[in-house]
C-alpha cells in the first residue's frame, strides 16, 4: 500500500502518519518527492485497512499496490481453469455444472460401489466423491 501526502503536509503529520502505520504492526518507509512525500507499507499479509489513515490529516490518497490473492486472480492467469478426467466427458470449471455426490467416508471397496450406483441412478451426480481415510475420535 502507498500512501500519498499532500504536497502542504508539514513534517509533523508525515511522522504522525508513519507512527499510526507502525502503531498497526506495519513498517512505515517515507519517500520524500519533489512535490510531495509518499509512505510506503510493508509487513502487511492481506489488505491493510485504509479507512483511519485516509482521514489523517496531510493524507492525499491512499493506493492499494498490490490485491489479495495475487496468485489466484484473473490478472495472473485470466483463462478459466479447466480439470478433464481421462476417459471420462466429464469437467470441472468448464460451462457444464459438475456435481459431485457421496458420503464423508469410505469404509469399505463394496460401500464405495453401492455408493456409486446409487449416485448413478438417483441422482444428476457425474462423480462421486468420500474420504478413504478418516480420523476416528477415540
Amino acid at each position: 500500500m502507498l500512501i500519498v501526502m499532500r504536497a502542504q503536509a508539514t513534517e509533523e503529520q508525515i511522522r504522525t502518519v508513519c507512527q499510526k502505520v507502525e502503531s498497526l504492526g506495519y513498517r512505515a518507509h517515507p519517500m520524500p518527492g519533489a512535490q510531495r512525500t509518499a509512505i510506503g507499507i510493508t509487513g502487511n499479509r492481506g489488505e491493510v485497512e485504509s479507512g483511519t489513515l485516509e482521514e489523517m490529516p496531510g493524507v492525499q490518497e491512499v493506493i492499494r499496490v498490490s490485491k489479495p490473492y495475487k496468485l489466484v486472480s484473473r490478472d495472473v492467469k485470466p483463462d478459466n481453469t479447466v480439470i478433464t478426467f481421462p476417459g471420462s466427458p466429464v469437467t470441472i470449471g468448464g460451462v457444464d455444472l459438475a456435481i459431485m455426490a457421496g458420503p464423508c467416508g469410505i469404509e469399505s471397496r463394496e460401500q464405495a460401489f453401492a455408493t456409486a450406483e446409487e449416485a448413478a441412478e438417483d441422482s444428476a451426480a457425474a462423480m462421486i466423491t468420500a474420504a478413504t481415510a478418516q480420523a476416528r475420535k477415540p
